[in-house]
């Protein structure tokens, strides 16, 4: 159905008519896409020149233009009406009255309106001036008037347009750049702004206005489909959400894959996320070569008189077999013949990398069409290309993201089509799947030095994820996946092996460092079990490291390398043969006995806090330079009493203070005296601010054992506090019992959202459960809490299977509820 045609069918033709048929376009039409959008502005079209008809009663040197998005016919349901009023100058009173006479009606339906009353030279001025409006200007569209007023400016805008081209691109280019670095990536965003992040909307308007320059063009395969599935969804986004926004917020994507007809809300990121993709190497190819344009203007007319007139060749430098650099970037020999070389575009790739330079469209193009297969398993030298590309650093990415953009990289790897644009909907992560794959892959490129195999670091680091594309746990799922890789690529079955162990136990260190007790020695023998040998404990280490930082800012930190540290070291010393230490026989230090001490004078509790940095004795794997906070050791000896996890984990919170670790012991008294002090020696860090004083915790601390400091309600009433943000629901809380975690000890995991006084409750229901708590290892990634908790009996023996299975359960119920 056209716009004619809802006009036609609507009795009035005036504002209530237009809002009429506006509304039935948008509720009874197609779904969204070009079709809805250019009815909806040839409606918007005919209704305005109908308003302007009326106004005007036919006066000469006036016009109605569209510009901007509505110039371009791209009107979405909540889209603003971009309209200028030109005139020739004349009788002001009276064209003020014909602007009235326009923008009333609209604003009374309640359109958004961006409107400008000019003369031509006015305008033509302000695009002078305001880069924002010249390229507005550059889609400029008649509506009603005087058509050779519309057509007079628009040839005139793009003229200078044209004229301005070696002044203007730079600047658009750096406004670009600075939306970008505002905005972030659309295509590794949870929550995109559809129009302003790099990938987005304006980026391809910009890449229009690189074309209508006539110095440089965008490749345009897939940019259109690019653009109109961005508009598709801003379209539905609108509907779903009736407002006019450009943000896919979490909560809108179910809504707006279903208006799209799309499965879910992961499709309809991944389709996002390739559109994205589009537009964005478009924008870096053309970019470049704007750049390459301008460069060989400045410097072709000083070359022309030196050279009298001739015309320089273009200077071409050897890189490797078949590639050179020319003019900034790396192309094919003339030599190269792609159809009888299959490691050609893998050698270009990795000379690119090394070279810090981008592949040519034409070369990755070329390679695309011409390339001959690399055979099964591949040649040593397709093997090694492919390390060098992937130790590059970083500079990998850039060359990466060229071979995705032609399907080079999935005819190499065709696993690879599983984790490519697929989201990752955790806060922690910052990457899509594939875009993580590559960031881990430049972060080992660092540690290559620390390891005896470098390539299998490489490619661990290339495939640890692998498995996320598919079913169950990625881990296991990956290690099949890894498996299958490395034979194909030429790894012998040692080397497949150990790249397998990698991909299987990526996380087994961190897991373990952050929610385990590593004086445990089952702890530690379960790891050396799964490792096997030194050499895999090497590249594990150097690749849970490179994992983290690649996974965002929360994942990674002074104190969680320390812990893999000291894990790796505890493990290290069994593969060499040594038995890992008795926990038992571990002595208090002078500090913790004199704590007991005081506390058995005083009765009460009594504590220390003391600030830990990394220093020499402990350092993470790879430092980042300079002292980091490792948070705060706090001692607590109390007598022995119940109640005492809850008490203090409340008081913690109530301070917001964050528990990071937590080890809890019983110290027994000098001979003759009945009882014991119960010692905590536990690590935590303030949310913000300061530290608070060691006597007002301990003052707290007093309170909320004697039952006179109500923690729960001092809790509820803070979080009563603050409002409450619409956001995901969280997935419910669940609970474990981790099978054979421990000899001395049942190990409960928690797994549930991160909030304050989380721990306290759980301490709680340990409590109520008639449970003692050994240790407890406190993990937050994100929103997300995972907590392992070593419990005993009252005798100090570990559960029975069913009752440890019944304190999980009721600990779950209780979190739950």
């Amino acid at each position: 159905m056209t716009g004619t045609d809802v006009v036609n069918e609507t009795e009035d033709s005036g504002p209530s008519g237009y809002a009429a048929a506006r509304l039935r376009l948008l509720t009874e039409g197609a779904r969204s896409g070009p079709p809805r959008r250019s009815a909806l502005a040839e409606l918007t079209d005919e209704w305005l020149a109908g308003l302007f008809d009326a106004a005007a009663e036919h006066r000469a040197g006036v016009a109605l233009v569209a510009v901007g998005g509505y110039g371009r016919a791209e009107l979405s349901p909540r889209s603003d009406l971009d309209l200028l009023l030109l005139h020739d100058g004349g009788d002001d009173k009276a064209v003020a009255a014909l602007a009235d006479r326009l923008w009333y009606p609209v604003w009374d339906l309640g359109l958004a309106l961006d409107h400008a009353v000019r003369t031509p030279a006015e305008a033509r001025r302000t695009a002078g001036e305001d880069l924002k409006v010249h390229l507005g200007l550059l889609d400029a569209r008649h509506l009603a008037g005087d058509l050779g007023l519309t057509s007079a400016l628009r040839t005139t805008v793009l003229a200078d347009w044209r004229n301005q081209a070696p002044k203007r691109l730079p600047e658009l280019q750096e406004l670009c750049a600075e939306r970008a670095e505002r905005q972030g990536e659309l295509q590794y965003l949870l929550e995109p702004d559809l129009k302003e992040a790099r990938g987005g909307l304006r980026d391809a308007t910009a890449l229009r206005a690189v074309a209508a320059s006539w110095l440089a063009d965008a490749p345009r395969e897939g940019l259109a489909e690019a653009r109109r599935r961005l508009l598709d969804v801003r379209d539905a986004l609108h509907l779903a959400t009736g407002r006019a926004t450009d943000r896919l917020a979490l909560q809108e994507q179910d809504q707006v894959a279903a208006e799209l007809g799309l499965l879910d809300a992961d499709t309809l990121l991944r389709q996002v996320y390739e559109a994205a993709r589009t537009v964005s190497y478009a924008g870096d190819v053309t970019w470049r070569e704007v750049g390459r344009v301008l460069r060989a203007r400045s410097v072709r007319p000083r070359l022309r008189a030196m050279l009298g007139g001739g015309r320089p060749a273009a200077e071409r430098s050897p890189l490797a077999e078949g590639v050179v650099e020319q003019d900034g970037e790396v192309v094919l020999a003339r030599a190269a013949r792609p159809d009888r070389d299959p490691v050609l575009p893998l050698r270009a790739a990795a000379a690119a990398a090394q070279a810090g330079l981008p592949l040519s469209l034409h070369a990755v193009r070329r390679l695309a069409a011409t390339a001959r297969p690399l055979p099964t398993p591949w040649p040593a030298e397709a093997r090694e290309q492919l390390v060098t590309l992937l130790g590059s650093g970083r500079p990998t990415v850039q060359v990466w993201e060229a071979l995705e953009a032609e399907g080079l990289v999935t005819r190499l790897l065709p696993d690879w089509e599983r984790v490519r644009c697929r989201p990752q909907r955790n806060a922690v992560h910052v990457w899509t799947v594939d875009r993580h794959l590559i960031e881990t892959a430049v972060r080992a490129a660092s540690f290559t030095r620390r390891v005896h195999r470098p390539d299998l670091l490489l490619v661990a680091a290339l495939l640890h994820d692998i498995g996320k594309g598919w079913p169950g746990d990625h881990a296991v799922a990956g290690e099949i996946i890894a498996k299958d890789v490395a034979a194909r690529i030429g790894f012998d079955r040692a080397d497949t092996a150990v790249l397998a162990t990698l991909v299987r136990h990526h996380l087994l260190l961190i897991e373990t460092a952050t929610r385990r007790d590593l004086d445990d020695p089952a702890t530690v023998r379960a790891v050396a079990d799964a490792v096997g040998t030194q050499g895999t404990l090497e590249l594990l280490h150097a690749l849970t490291e490179a994992d983290a930082l690649a996974t965002g800012p929360a994942a990674w930190s002074g104190w969680r390398g320390s812990l893999v540290a000291d894990l790796v070291k505890r493990v290290s010393a069994v593969l060499s043969g040594d038995p890992p230490a008795d926990p038992e026989a571990a002595a208090p230090t002078a500090e913790q006995e004199r704590l007991a001490v005081e506390s058995f004078r005083t009765g009460g509790p009594v504590l220390a806090l003391r600030a830990r940095t990394e220093t020499a004795a402990e350092p993470p794997a790879e430092p980042a330079g300079g002292q980091e906070p490792l948070g705060v050791e706090l001692l607590i000896a109390v007598p022995d009493q119940s109640g005492v996890l809850p008490a203090v984990a409340g008081v913690l919170a109530v301070h917001r203070l964050t528990v990071r670790t937590a080890e809890l012991r019983s110290l027994p008294l000098p001979d003759g005296v009945e009882g014991s002090v119960l010692l905590l020696d536990w690590r935590v860090a303030a949310e913000y601010g300061s530290l608070p004083q060691a006597a007002r915790l301990r003052a707290d601390l007093v309170r909320a054992l004697d039952g006179s400091l109500d923690i729960a309600a001092r809790l509820a009433e803070r979080d009563a506090a603050y409002p409450r943000r619409r956001g995901v629901v969280a997935p419910p809380p669940r609970v474990a019992v981790a099978p054979a975690a421990s000899r001395s000890a049942t190990v409960i995991e928690v797994r549930a959202q991160d909030a304050p006084g989380l721990l306290f409750r759980i301490g709680q229901a340990l409590e109520r459960a008639g449970v003692r708590v050994r240790s407890a290892h406190v993990s937050t990634l994100g929103a997300n809490a995972v907590d392992a908790f070593y419990v005993t009996g009252p005798t100090g023996s570990p559960l029975p299977g069913e009752e440890a299975a019944t304190v999980a359960r009721a600990l779950e119920e209780t979190l739950r509820g």
